[in-house]
Protein backbone atom coordinates (compact mmCIF):
# COMPACT_ATOMS: atom_id res chain seq x y z
CA UNK A 1 0.00 0.00 0.00
CA UNK A 2 1.37 3.41 -0.98
CA UNK A 3 1.93 6.15 1.59
CA UNK A 4 -0.93 8.60 1.91
CA UNK A 5 1.39 11.57 1.25
CA UNK A 6 4.44 12.02 -0.96
CA UNK A 7 7.15 14.57 -0.14
CA UNK A 8 5.30 17.34 -1.97
CA UNK A 9 2.16 16.72 0.07
CA UNK A 10 4.17 16.86 3.30
CA UNK A 11 5.85 20.12 2.30
CA UNK A 12 2.54 21.67 1.25
CA UNK A 13 0.83 20.70 4.52
CA UNK A 14 3.62 22.24 6.56
CA UNK A 15 3.75 25.41 4.43
CA UNK A 16 0.00 25.98 4.55
CA UNK A 17 -0.17 25.14 8.23
CA UNK A 18 2.44 27.80 8.99
CA UNK A 19 0.92 30.35 6.62
CA UNK A 20 4.07 30.60 4.48
CA UNK A 21 3.59 31.59 0.86
CA UNK A 22 4.93 29.51 -2.00
CA UNK A 23 7.41 32.20 -3.03
CA UNK A 24 9.15 32.08 0.34
CA UNK A 25 9.31 28.32 0.24
CA UNK A 26 10.65 28.32 -3.34
CA UNK A 27 13.41 30.73 -2.35
CA UNK A 28 14.44 28.57 0.60
CA UNK A 29 14.40 25.48 -1.63
CA UNK A 30 16.60 27.21 -4.25
CA UNK A 31 13.93 26.64 -6.90
CA UNK A 32 11.97 28.92 -9.18
CA UNK A 33 8.28 29.14 -8.40
CA UNK A 34 7.25 26.87 -11.27
CA UNK A 35 9.61 24.09 -10.22
CA UNK A 36 8.63 24.51 -6.59
CA UNK A 37 4.96 24.17 -7.52
CA UNK A 38 5.79 20.95 -9.34
CA UNK A 39 7.55 19.70 -6.22
CA UNK A 40 4.39 20.16 -4.15
CA UNK A 41 2.27 18.63 -6.91
CA UNK A 42 4.23 15.47 -7.72
CA UNK A 43 6.74 15.07 -4.89
CA UNK A 44 9.83 14.85 -7.10
CA UNK A 45 12.93 16.39 -5.50
CA UNK A 46 15.27 17.98 -8.02
CA UNK A 47 18.97 17.60 -7.36
CA UNK A 48 19.24 21.36 -6.88
CA UNK A 49 16.59 21.44 -4.13
CA UNK A 50 17.96 22.78 -0.87
CA UNK A 51 16.14 20.33 1.39
CA UNK A 52 17.91 21.53 4.49
CA UNK A 53 16.86 25.20 4.18
CA UNK A 54 13.36 24.33 3.05
CA UNK A 55 12.92 21.98 6.00
CA UNK A 56 14.23 24.63 8.38
CA UNK A 57 11.72 27.17 7.07
CA UNK A 58 8.84 24.70 7.37
CA UNK A 59 9.80 23.21 10.73
CA UNK A 60 10.36 19.76 9.23
CA UNK A 61 13.23 17.37 9.95
CA UNK A 62 15.33 17.31 6.78
CA UNK A 63 16.86 13.85 7.18
CA UNK A 64 13.40 12.35 7.79
CA UNK A 65 12.06 14.15 4.71
CA UNK A 66 14.89 12.60 2.71
CA UNK A 67 14.01 9.16 4.07
CA UNK A 68 10.43 9.56 2.80
CA UNK A 69 11.74 10.81 -0.55
CA UNK A 70 13.95 7.72 -0.85
CA UNK A 71 10.87 5.50 -0.96
CA UNK A 72 10.48 4.40 2.67
CA UNK A 73 7.50 2.19 3.47
CA UNK A 74 6.39 0.63 6.78
CA UNK A 75 7.50 -2.88 7.64
CA UNK A 76 4.51 -3.99 9.71
CA UNK A 77 1.13 -5.26 8.51
CA UNK A 78 -1.98 -6.65 10.20
CA UNK A 79 -2.05 -10.05 8.51
CA UNK A 80 -0.63 -12.00 11.47
CA UNK A 81 -3.10 -10.48 13.95
CA UNK A 82 -6.23 -12.62 13.89
CA UNK A 83 -8.76 -10.39 15.65
CA UNK A 84 -8.32 -7.04 13.92
CA UNK A 85 -9.19 -6.29 10.32
CA UNK A 86 -8.60 -3.21 8.21
CA UNK A 87 -11.56 -2.68 5.88
CA UNK A 88 -10.92 -0.33 2.95
CA UNK A 89 -13.56 1.29 0.76
CA UNK A 90 -13.15 3.73 -2.09
CA UNK A 91 -15.53 6.33 -3.49
CA UNK A 92 -12.95 8.50 -5.21
CA UNK A 93 -10.84 8.41 -2.04
CA UNK A 94 -9.77 5.27 -0.19
CA UNK A 95 -10.51 5.25 3.52
CA UNK A 96 -9.99 2.59 6.18
CA UNK A 97 -12.18 1.51 9.04
CA UNK A 98 -11.21 -1.19 11.52
CA UNK A 99 -13.06 -4.09 13.11
CA UNK A 100 -11.68 -5.55 16.35
CA UNK A 101 -13.10 -8.43 18.37
CA UNK A 102 -12.65 -10.64 21.39
CA UNK A 103 -11.83 -14.16 20.26
CA UNK A 104 -13.78 -15.89 23.04
CA UNK A 105 -17.04 -13.91 23.21
CA UNK A 106 -16.92 -12.72 19.57
CA UNK A 107 -18.06 -9.30 20.77
CA UNK A 108 -16.70 -6.67 18.35
CA UNK A 109 -16.13 -2.97 17.93
CA UNK A 110 -16.02 -0.97 14.72
CA UNK A 111 -13.85 2.13 14.35
CA UNK A 112 -15.32 4.53 11.77
CA UNK A 113 -17.49 3.22 8.93
CA UNK A 114 -15.81 4.08 5.66
CA UNK A 115 -17.99 4.54 2.61
CA UNK A 116 -20.19 1.45 2.69
CA UNK A 117 -21.76 -1.14 4.95
CA UNK A 118 -21.35 -4.26 2.79
CA UNK A 119 -17.66 -5.11 3.41
CA UNK A 120 -18.18 -4.63 7.16
CA UNK A 121 -21.09 -7.07 7.15
CA UNK A 122 -18.98 -9.54 5.18
CA UNK A 123 -16.29 -9.63 7.89
CA UNK A 124 -18.89 -9.82 10.67
CA UNK A 125 -20.59 -12.78 9.00
CA UNK A 126 -17.31 -14.54 8.16
CA UNK A 127 -16.23 -14.61 11.81
CA UNK A 128 -19.68 -14.81 13.41
CA UNK A 129 -19.21 -11.55 15.30
CA UNK A 130 -21.59 -9.58 17.49
CA UNK A 131 -21.15 -5.88 16.75
CA UNK A 132 -21.57 -4.00 20.03
CA UNK A 133 -19.78 -0.66 19.65
CA UNK A 134 -18.98 1.98 17.04
CA UNK A 135 -16.15 4.39 17.78
CA UNK A 136 -15.85 7.51 15.60
CA UNK A 137 -12.40 9.10 15.20
CA UNK A 138 -13.89 12.25 13.65
CA UNK A 139 -16.97 13.21 11.69
CA UNK A 140 -15.53 13.96 8.26
CA UNK A 141 -17.83 12.40 5.69
CA UNK A 142 -15.50 9.70 4.35
CA UNK A 143 -15.16 8.28 7.87
CA UNK A 144 -18.88 8.16 8.69
CA UNK A 145 -20.56 7.76 5.30
CA UNK A 146 -22.07 4.40 6.29
CA UNK A 147 -23.16 5.54 9.76
CA UNK A 148 -26.90 5.60 9.00
CA UNK A 149 -27.08 2.14 7.40
CA UNK A 150 -24.99 0.67 10.23
CA UNK A 151 -27.33 2.11 12.85
CA UNK A 152 -30.32 0.72 10.94
CA UNK A 153 -28.71 -2.72 10.70
CA UNK A 154 -27.57 -2.69 14.35
CA UNK A 155 -30.11 -0.54 16.23
CA UNK A 156 -28.64 -1.40 19.67
CA UNK A 157 -25.06 -0.48 18.78
CA UNK A 158 -23.37 1.86 21.27
CA UNK A 159 -21.81 4.97 19.71
CA UNK A 160 -18.71 6.75 21.00
CA UNK A 161 -17.28 10.03 19.71
CA UNK A 162 -15.88 13.39 20.71
CA UNK A 163 -18.45 15.31 18.69
CA UNK A 164 -19.90 18.22 20.67
CA UNK A 165 -23.25 17.40 19.03
CA UNK A 166 -23.33 13.88 20.46
CA UNK A 167 -25.54 13.08 23.44
CA UNK A 168 -23.61 13.02 26.70
CA UNK A 169 -23.87 9.23 27.02
CA UNK A 170 -22.05 8.84 23.67
CA UNK A 171 -19.21 11.24 24.36
CA UNK A 172 -15.68 10.11 25.04
CA UNK A 173 -14.17 10.71 28.46
CA UNK A 174 -10.44 10.28 29.18
CA UNK A 175 -10.92 7.97 32.16
CA UNK A 176 -13.67 5.83 30.66
CA UNK A 177 -12.74 2.26 29.68
CA UNK A 178 -15.06 0.39 27.32
CA UNK A 179 -14.83 -3.39 27.57
CA UNK A 180 -15.40 -5.53 24.51
CA UNK A 181 -15.04 -9.04 25.85
CA UNK A 182 -11.55 -8.98 27.37
CA UNK A 183 -10.44 -6.00 25.27
CA UNK A 184 -10.15 -2.59 26.91
CA UNK A 185 -10.71 0.53 24.80
CA UNK A 186 -9.89 4.05 25.97
CA UNK A 187 -9.85 7.41 24.19
CA UNK A 188 -7.54 10.39 23.84
CA UNK A 189 -8.49 13.76 22.44
CA UNK A 190 -6.55 14.54 19.24
CA UNK A 191 -8.15 17.61 17.62
CA UNK A 192 -6.39 19.56 14.88
CA UNK A 193 -7.22 17.87 11.60
CA UNK A 194 -10.80 17.85 12.89
CA UNK A 195 -12.26 19.70 15.85
CA UNK A 196 -13.73 16.47 17.19
CA UNK A 197 -10.68 14.27 16.51
CA UNK A 198 -10.21 11.30 18.84
CA UNK A 199 -7.72 8.45 19.08
CA UNK A 200 -8.71 5.09 20.54
CA UNK A 201 -6.27 2.82 22.37
CA UNK A 202 -6.99 -0.92 22.38
CA UNK A 203 -5.39 -2.85 25.23
CA UNK A 204 -5.42 -6.46 26.38
CA UNK A 205 -5.23 -7.92 22.89
CA UNK A 206 -4.11 -11.56 22.74
CA UNK A 207 -0.42 -12.28 22.13
CA UNK A 208 1.41 -11.47 19.88
CA UNK A 209 -0.66 -8.33 19.34
CA UNK A 210 0.77 -5.22 20.98
CA UNK A 211 -1.30 -2.20 21.93
CA UNK A 212 -3.16 -0.66 18.98
CA UNK A 213 -3.98 3.02 18.38
CA UNK A 214 -6.81 3.85 15.97
CA UNK A 215 -5.90 7.42 15.04
CA UNK A 216 -8.21 8.54 12.24
CA UNK A 217 -6.41 11.26 10.28
CA UNK A 218 -4.31 12.65 13.14
CA UNK A 219 -1.15 10.95 11.86
CA UNK A 220 -0.28 8.88 8.81
CA UNK A 221 2.72 6.70 8.01
CA UNK A 222 5.29 9.40 7.22
CA UNK A 223 2.91 12.33 7.50
CA UNK A 224 -0.10 13.79 9.31
CA UNK A 225 -3.60 14.96 8.51
CA UNK A 226 -4.01 18.38 6.97
CA UNK A 227 -4.68 21.04 9.59
CA UNK A 228 -4.40 24.45 7.96
CA UNK A 229 -6.48 26.15 10.66
CA UNK A 230 -5.09 24.35 13.72
CA UNK A 231 -1.67 23.19 12.61
CA UNK A 232 0.28 23.65 15.84
CA UNK A 233 -2.53 22.13 17.87
CA UNK A 234 -2.59 19.09 15.58
CA UNK A 235 1.17 18.55 15.93
CA UNK A 236 1.07 19.07 19.68
CA UNK A 237 -1.71 16.53 20.15
CA UNK A 238 0.02 13.89 18.02
CA UNK A 239 3.18 14.34 20.08
CA UNK A 240 1.51 14.29 23.47
CA UNK A 241 -1.30 11.78 22.89
CA UNK A 242 0.00 9.38 20.23
CA UNK A 243 3.79 9.43 19.92
CA UNK A 244 4.05 9.20 23.72
CA UNK A 245 2.68 5.63 23.54
CA UNK A 246 5.06 2.64 23.80
CA UNK A 247 7.17 2.32 20.66
CA UNK A 248 5.78 -1.10 19.71
CA UNK A 249 2.22 0.30 19.53
CA UNK A 250 0.61 -0.24 16.13
CA UNK A 251 -0.82 2.91 14.52
CA UNK A 252 -3.92 2.30 12.40
CA UNK A 253 -4.69 5.45 10.36
CA UNK A 254 -7.68 6.35 8.25
CA UNK A 255 -5.62 6.49 5.06
CA UNK A 256 -2.44 4.79 3.86
CA UNK A 257 -0.58 1.88 5.47
CA UNK A 258 -0.39 1.01 9.15
CA UNK A 259 2.83 1.74 11.02
CA UNK A 260 4.24 1.81 14.56
CA UNK A 261 5.18 4.48 17.06
CA UNK A 262 8.85 3.59 16.66
CA UNK A 263 8.73 3.91 12.87
CA UNK A 264 7.13 7.35 13.11
CA UNK A 265 9.62 8.54 15.68
CA UNK A 266 12.35 7.59 13.21
CA UNK A 267 10.92 8.79 9.89
CA UNK A 268 8.03 11.24 10.24
CA UNK A 269 9.30 14.70 9.16
CA UNK A 270 6.67 16.55 11.23
CA UNK A 271 7.98 15.21 14.56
Amino acid sequence: MELEDHVGDIIAKARKGLGINAGQAAEAANLNLMNYSQLEKNGSLEHATNVSELSKLLGLTSNKLSIIASGWTPVINLYKYKNIKQISTNEGMEVHCYLVWDQETLESALFDTGWSLEPIIEVINTYGLQLKHLFITHTHHDHIAALTPIRKKFPNIELHSSSPNAPERQRNHPKKIIKVGKLHISSRETPGHADDGATYIIDNLPSPSPRVAIVGDAIFAGSMGGASNHYELAREKVLSEILSLPEETIICPGHGPITTIREQQLVNPFF
